[in-house]
């Protein structure tokens, strides 16, 4: 009893703390999409200029752990920045924050995963409907933007969307470098507390609460986007 009451107790802490891991998701799993969607493009666009900073770019940020790559970021920017000139600048108030570091890291990774899932729904879309649409006069951008891109991101919607939970999951790494966001916070009332598994239990109820919902709510967008392929199949 004693044991679940603490948990209870710890809970109001960690729901004050979701907004941030909740804005973290939604931050880095906007700009990862966007970058990711250019990095395909670059991969799939034939010219080396683009195609192989864009391979080494993915090749690098899947080949490497999540957490090495908020380090690097944290620590390397962190060093090298106070002696430039953005240490006078207005950013310096926004970039001394960890959370932009955590944020950028997040980004770029998602990234990684997004502009792959991305590139192989583009190249399964029958080369046919593009060689027709160009036969009736539509410019590259224009099949880029009406055909190719909105039928990628329907037939890989459902592993976009994995991507994004795991996503959510994953910006518990950000609390090592001193984010308080749901983690962070459970390793802070471990130390006011001494306690070890209570805060950690009150964590994975929070993280289990936001997963379900948002695994309810994304399956109603991703339905309701890709109703007319299944009414088709």
């Amino acid at each position: 009893m004693e044991t679940i009451s603490n948990v209870v107790g710890f809970l109001p802490a960690l729901i004050k703390a979701t907004p941030l891991t909740l804005l973290l998701t939604a931050v880095a799993g906007v700009f990862g999409l966007v970058i990711g969607t250019l990095v395909a493009l670059a991969r799939l666009s034939g010219r080396r200029v683009l195609s192989v900073p864009a391979y080494v770019f993915t090749f690098a940020f899947r080949g490497t752990p999540l957490l090495v790559q908020i380090y690097l970021i944290y620590y390397g920017l962190g060093q090298i920045l106070p002696g430039t000139w953005v240490r006078h600048s207005f950013l310096w108030p926004y970039l001394r924050d960890g959370l932009w570091y955590a944020i950028f890291a997040l980004s770029l990774n998602q990234a990684s995963y997004n502009a792959e899932v991305i590139r192989g729904a583009i190249k399964a879309i029958p080369r046919g409907q593009i060689e027709a649409a160009k036969s009736i006069g539509m410019r590259s951008s224009m099949v880029l933007r009406r055909i190719t891109l909105p039928q990628a991101f329907r037939s890989c919607l459902p592993v976009l969307t994995g991507d994004l939970i795991i996503l959510l999951k994953t910006t518990s790494l950000a609390s090592t470098i001193t984010i308080l966001e749901v983690m962070g916070t459970a390793r802070m009332l471990q130390r006011q507390s001494l306690l070890i598994f209570e805060p950690l239990i009150a964590a994975g109820i929070i993280y289990f609460t936001v997963v379900f919902i948002l695994t309810r709510i994304l399956g109603v967008v991703e339905k309701r986007l890709t109703r007319y392929r299944t009414a088709k199949a």
